[in-house]
């Protein structure tokens, strides 16, 4: 069931926390923000109260979506924030022992640490079995040795948790999950500027000792772990381009409606009205799939996997639509840098690749047909 009382918080805290939020460096991660975000009570309402968070057990699929959805409406730099925040602690959550959640998610709860989730690396982006950073054994525990790239929040993270190989040849049988200091001796990183002004980096791991008490779950299971972070996020990805898309679908009809041409408002020609009307409809459809793939998670569903992709294809796709649809309506004035469909044009494009590209979810949704 969508909170409305949950997307009126998020909405009022982006609202509130907006120059907060345009005041930060783009490209680096807006640590203030971060800790607006919790002090208003929004991020620990995203976390169980063993990590630190306000709510009786783990975040639903479904209030996921209904943040970043409003998030994405009001703020795409507060949805960014919460959404890697989220991401980045949620292995921890899902995975960790009551010591681990508290201890490393709690302060990011509490907007006390800032949170990124390493799973990409240079040659191993869709194909994220193909992971090659090592995990060899020392003593109790294990040296790391590679490089992850595209790392949100990176390299300015206080803890990654971070997928890496110790078993060779194994596919996804041979990773597991570590939880990684941001300060640890041999992390290097350097920040990577993006169409979009995301906190994007890489990392580079020189013999990165981590202890037992690091690792997340169980040894060459930390595969199952990234994808069943990744089925919880997929659909909310679906939500955060659908606030951005109404966001610009709201700007175009008010546009249509005060702009004239020939003597009247474009709204009374069909090439415009109709472009509207198809886009409307298409976002619709797209919020309907995501909720259903939200709810379906949180109802523990077998096909989650197959409906989250569904979800994040047709939303994310759908969303490019319709902020392209708007620009055209608006003509040469939103080209301009600084008008907010030039911003949404950048911010939605990167929701297709992130968390799986569209390919990859295609190839998901059509595997589970043959299978089934």
């Amino acid at each position: 069931m969508i909170d409305r009382d949950l997307a009126s918080e998020a909405e009022a805290t982006a609202r509130k926390l907006a120059s907060i939020a345009a005041a930060g460096e783009d490209g680096r991660v807006n640590r203030r923000l971060i800790r607006g975000l919790a002090e208003e009570g929004l991020l620990p309402r995203l976390f169980p109260r063993r990590a630190g968070g306000s709510r009786e057990g783990e975040v639903s699929a479904v209030d996921l979506c209904v943040v970043r959805e409003a998030l994405g409406r009001e703020s795409t730099l507060a949805e960014n924030a919460v959404a890697i925040q989220t991401l980045g602690a949620y292995p921890i959550v899902l995975g960790g022992t009551p010591e681990q959640a508290g201890r490393y998610a709690g302060p990011v709860a509490r907007g006390e640490a800032v949170a990124a989730f390493a799973l990409t690396e240079p040659e191993a982006g869709t194909d994220a079995a193909a992971l090659a950073l090592r995990a060899d054994r020392d003593g109790n525990g294990y040296r790391l040795t590679g490089t992850k790239a595209f790392i949100s929040n990176a390299p300015d993270a206080d803890v990654y948790t971070l997928f890496a190989r110790t078993t060779p040849d194994a596919g996804a049988k041979g990773i597991t999950a570590f939880v990684v200091n941001g300060d640890a001796k041999g992390l290097s990183g350097t920040s990577l500027q993006l169409l979009s002004a995301h906190p994007i980096g890489r990392l580079e791991l020189d013999g990165v000792v981590v202890s037992a008490d690091q690792v997340l779950g169980e040894v060459d299971h930390g595969f199952r772990l990234a994808m069943r972070t990744l089925d919880l996020f997929r659909p909310s990805v679906g939500g955060s381009v659908l606030g951005m898309a109404r966001a610009a679908l709201d700007a175009a009809i008010a546009h249509a409606s005060n702009r004239k041409a020939f003597g009247r408002p474009i709204k009374e020609f069909q090439a415009v009205s109709h472009q509207l009307a198809e886009m409307a409809t298409k976002l619709e459809a797209a919020r309907a799939l995501v909720y259903a793939a939200a709810e379906a998670y949180d109802r523990g569903d077998q096909d989650i996997a197959r409906r989250s992709a569904m979800a994040k294809l047709f939303a994310t796709e759908t969303a490019q639509q319709v902020i392209d649809v708007a620009i055209q309506v608006h003509g040469a004035v939103a080209l301009e840098r600084g008008h907010l469909l030039e911003h949404l044009y950048r911010e939605v494009r990167a929701p297709r690749i992130y968390e799986g590209t569209s390919e990859i979810q295609r190839e998901i949704i059509a595997r589970d047909l043959f299978r089934r």
